[in-house]
C-alpha cells in the first residue's frame, strides 16, 4: 500500500522503517527540518566550537528491546553509540545505590544490601515494599499513585531511590504518578531479565543514534521524506486519503497529540469514533523537562551521571558528564523532570546547586532548553488514545495507549505497532 506517515520523530521513524519493511510504500512529513522529534539535534557553541547537544539529556534502559533491536536493524552499533553501565544511582558524596552485574533480580537485591549511605531500616524497608510489590505481580489499582505503593517506605530510600526514578522514567512527581506504570516499568528494568536495568548513555547526539540512521536506510530503499513541510489538512476518499491533493491508502499521524488531533479532525469525517479519539488526545495534561547546559572548562565528574539532591531552590535531579559521553571537556547537563519555572530562574538556580553540591564554581551557561510538552502527564487511571483513530487511519507516539510512559521505549513500540496494522 502507498502509506503517509506524518512526523518524523522517534515513533514516526520506526513506524515508516517497519511499513517500508514491511513492503508498503512509504512518504514521511515532517514540520521541522531536523528529524527526532522530542528527542532531537540541537547545535550549539562551546568555547568558540560548534558542538552537537540535545533538545533534552535522554538515557535508554536495557529493558528497551524494541528500541535496541530497531537499532540494530538499521546497522547502528551499541557499543559505539551506547555506553553501558551497572544501575547506579550515587550521589556526588558517593552515597547511593550502584548495582552489581548480576543476574536479575539478585543484582537489585546486592545492590540494595550494599548501597552506601543508606541505613540498614531503610534497606529493610525498601526490600520489604519491593518483595510486596513482587508477590502482587507489580500490579495495583487503577487510581493508586507511586506514593501510594510506596507507603511504609523509609524517607530516605523514598528520596534517594524511588523520587529519582520516578521523576527520570514518568516524568511525572510521585504523587501525581500512576502506580501501574511505575511497577511496569521496575518489573521490565530490575526483574524481567538480567541487564534489564542497565543505563544506556547516548555516546552520540540522539539525531545520529537513531533517526537519521532511519533516513538513511529508508533513502535506500526508496522510500520519499520531505522534510520541513507541514500537513495543513488530510481528507478521506472512497479508496483511501488525501494529504494535500496526494492519494495514499492509509495515513499514520506521527505528531505530537494536539496536531494529530487537529489533522483527525480535518478530515470531515465527525463520528463518534474519530471525536472520541481527538477529545482523548486533546484532553493529555503535559509536563515539562528542562536541560541546563553549563561550561565548567576542565573540570568533570567522577563518573558520567550523578543523581543529585533536588529541592524548589536546586531544581536539577541529575547531572551528566558529556565529556565522558563524547563531548568536549567541561560540558555538563543538568536534568529537571517536570520542571516549573522560566530558562533564566533555572539556569540560576542550578549554577547555584553546582556550587553547592558538586563544589564548582563558575561554571558558565551554554544553553537552557525548556520542552514545555516534553511528555504527558503520567497519572493514576489516564485513558490514552488508541492507536487507530478510525479504519485507515492510525496513530503512534508515545502518548498512545500502551504499558510505559512518555520514553523512547513507548515512542518505537508505538510506531512498530503502528505500522504492523496497516493491513
Amino acid at each position: 500500500m502507498k502509506v503517509a506517515v506524518i512526523g518524523a520523530g522517534w515513533a514516526g521513524c520506526a513506524a515508516a522503517v517497519e511499513a517500508t519493511r514491511l513492503g508498503h510504500e512509504v512518504t514521511l512529513f515532517e514540520a521541522s527540518r531536523i528529524a527526532g522529534g522530542r528527542a532531537r539535534r540541537v547545535m550549539a557553541t562551546v568555547a568558540g566550537r560548534p558542538v552537537a547537544l540535545d533538545n533534552g539529556q535522554h538515557i535508554l534502559i536495557g529493558a528497551y528491546s524494541a528500541t535496541l533491536g530497531l537499532m540494530r536493524e538499521l546497522g547502528i552499533e551499541e557499543a559505539a553509540s551506547l555506553l553501558r553501565l551497572p544501575l547506579t544511582m550515587q550521589f556526588p558524596d558517593g552515597s547511593g545505590l550502584r548495582l552489581p552485574d548480576w543476574p536479575a533480580p539478585l543484582d537489585a537485591l546486592g545492590g540494595i544490601l550494599a548501597a552506601r549511605g543508606w541505613p540498614w531500616r531503610d534497606k529493610a524497608s525498601l526490600l520489604k515494599v519491593a518483595l510486596g510489590w513482587r508477590l502482587r505481580g507489580f500490579a495495583c489499582g487503577p487510581a493508586q499513585s507511586v506514593s501510594d505503593l510506596c507507603q511504609g517506605l523509609a524517607p530516605g530510600a523514598m528520596a534517594s531511590l524511588i523520587e529519582p526514578l520516578c521523576v527520570s522514567a514518568l516524568n511525572t512527581p510521585p504523587a501525581r504518578a500512576s502506580g501501574q506504570v511505575f511497577l511496569r516499568v521496575m518489573r521490565d528494568a530490575l526483574f524481567a531479565q538480567s541487564g534489564g536495568s542497565n543505563l544506556l548513555l547516548p555516546r552520540v547526539d540522539l539525531g545520529a543514534l537513531l533517526p537519521d540512521a532511519a533516513l538513511a536506510w529508508l533513502a535506500a530503499r526508496g522510500a520519499v521524506q520531505r522534510l520541513g513541510v507541514r500537513v495543513q489538512a488530510i481528507a478521506p476518499q472512497r479508496s483511501g486519503w488525501l494529504v494535500g491533493a496526494e492519494a495514499f491508502d492509509r495515513i499514520i499521524l506521527a505528531c505530537p497529540p494536539g496536531e494529530a488531533a487537529r489533522l483527525a479532525d480535518s478530515t470531515g469525517a465527525a463520528g463518534n469514533e474519530q471525536l472520541a479519539w481527538s477529545r482523548l488526545a486533546r484532553g493529555l495534561q503535559h509536563e515539562a523537562l528542562t536541560t541546563v547546559y553549563l561550561h565548567a572548562g576542565q573540570a568533570g565528574l567522577r563518573q558520567p551521571m550523578l543523581a543529585l539532591r533536588a529541592s524548589p531552590a536546586e531544581p536539577a535531579q541529575f547531572v551528566f558528564d558529556r565529556a565522558q559521553l563524547g563531548g568536549p571537556a567541561g560540558l555538563l547537563a543538568f536534568v529537571i523532570s517536570a520542571s516549573t519555572g522560566d530558562s533564566a530562574t533555572l539556569t540560576r538556580q542550578v549554577r547555584a546547586q553546582a556550587g553547592r553540591q558538586l563544589g564548582l564554581a563558575g561554571l558558565q551557561p551554554v544553553q537552557t532548553i525548556v520542552e514545555k510538552r516534553a511528555t504527558f502527564a503520567c497519572t493514576p487511571g489516564l485513558q490514552r488514545p488508541p492507536v487507530q483513530v478510525v479504519p485507515g487511519l492510525l496513530a503512534c507516539g508515545d502518548y498512545i495507549a500502551g504499558p510505559y510512559p512518555a520514553t523512547l521505549e513507548g515512542a518505537v513500540c508505538s510506531g512498530l505497532e503502528a505500522a504492523r496494522g496497516l493491513s
